[in-house]
């Protein structure tokens, strides 16, 4: 089954527009798929795919001359650098070979924003268009599958990952597990040196079992005997290789309003979520399914707005009397409040004092009426 990402789409608007383009996004999430569908558009001997795991790539990525690159690169128009971060200096690299030759264009992929990120950045300041690839989105996927009957439910158990959908459960099961277990943790590790693996799989397992919830650094500091510091920098990190984002509150310091510091967490993925606590059971066994939904309802919504290049602000709301919004995005002054409930049959109560003083555009989505919001 071959799936047009969105994210191709807008890649393609700028391609030969004198940037680099750089693509963030996970192991397994469909990176190469993308660049080779793109040069699959141009002639072979003017352009080509680099993967920079190969060491002979490196050493000549590394060895930042001229006379190297023009040796290397000048005869080609379109050049992919896969798993980017790996090399050393590499925007470095990319800098000088952008300058250089200036109607060559260069791709960049990288399975850590924050280990590429920090290699690009300032030498590509002005040079480079950022792009974040993520799993399958609902747009993405086939309108065959989104209408069987089993479709929502294997998304909220199995994810979206490409090499997932469209497999049987046993299939399911099985690769995201080892995607998990196999590629989630090598990119952590990979950054800074991490040794701890044991405080990562507590982590990753206590914050699996909070979606939904708000979260306490301060309790979860407490629970895995660590600093507050500590605690931070891992999160930080989970959300530099795209496992998990944090969701602040909205406040603007109305007196009923929890603080801008209090937060909640939530997966890219809910199979990456599943599989750190080894729940794949069916939803009528379980007890989590309105986290799963909100989880998974949140998660499409952001992957539709930055598939479509926009980048709202997002938040949940909540008084310290218990009155609450699972999500509002705000963009150009306009907010956008949304509930989210499984079953259409419950009931939504809108906080009187948020509407009042906000006046937001709200919309209330169920497994009925999904697709009119998340398509």
């Amino acid at each position: 089954m071959e799936i047009i990402r969105d994210t191709l789409l807008e890649i393609q608007e700028v391609l030969f527009q004198d940037k680099v383009i750089v693509i963030y996004g996970t192991r397994r999430v469909g990176k190469t798929t993308l660049v080779q569908h793109i040069l699959n558009k141009y002639p072979k001997k003017r352009s080509n795919y680099f993967n920079c795991e190969d060491v002979r790539i490196r050493r000549v990525l590394e060895d930042t001359t001229i006379e190297n690159f023009r040796r290397a690169f000048s005869q080609y128009d379109l050049i992919v650098f896969d798993e980017a971060q790996i090399v050393r200096n590499v925007g470095f690299s990319l800098k000088l070979l952008h300058d250089s030759f200036p109607k060559l264009q260069i791709i960049a992929t990288g399975s850590s924003s924050f280990e590429l990120s920090n290699k690009i950045g300032d030498p590509l300041v002005g040079r480079a268009r950022y792009f974040t690839l993520y799993p399958f989105s609902l747009n993405e996927i086939t309108t065959d599958f989104l209408q069987t009957d089993s479709s929502i439910e294997h998304i909220l158990r199995f994810g979206l990952y490409p090499t997932v959908v469209n497999k049987s459960e046993k299939e399911m099961k099985r690769e995201i597990t080892d995607i998990t277990n196999g590629y989630l943790y090598k990119d952590i590790f990979a950054l800074e040196g991490l040794k701890h693996f044991q405080l990562l799989t507590d982590l990753l397992t206590q914050l699996a079992l909070q979606i939904g919830s708000e979260v306490s650094y301060n309790e979860l500091a407490s629970s895995l005997r660590i600093s507050i510091e500590t605690l931070q920098k891992y999160v930080e990190l989970l959300e530099k290789c795209f496992v998990l984002f944090v969701l602040p509150a909205f406040s603007r310091n109305l007196r009923k309003e929890v603080g801008k510091k209090t937060r909640k967490i939530y997966f890219y993925d809910l199979g990456i979520r599943n599989a750190i606590i080894n729940q794949f059971a069916p939803l009528n066994l379980r007890n989590d399914v309105g986290a799963l939904w909100e989880n998974f309802c949140i998660t499409e919504l952001i992957k539709k707005a930055h598939n479509k290049g926009f980048f709202p602000n997002n938040y949940f709301w909540r008084t310290y009397e218990g009155k609450e919004i699972d999500f509002i995005e705000e963009f150009d002054g306009i907010l956008r409040a949304y509930e989210f409930k499984y079953s259409p049959n419950q009931k939504v109560k809108l906080p009187k004092i948020f509407m009042e003083e906000y006046r937001p555009q709200f919309s209330a989505i169920n497994r009925e009426n999904y697709a009119e919001y998340l398509l």
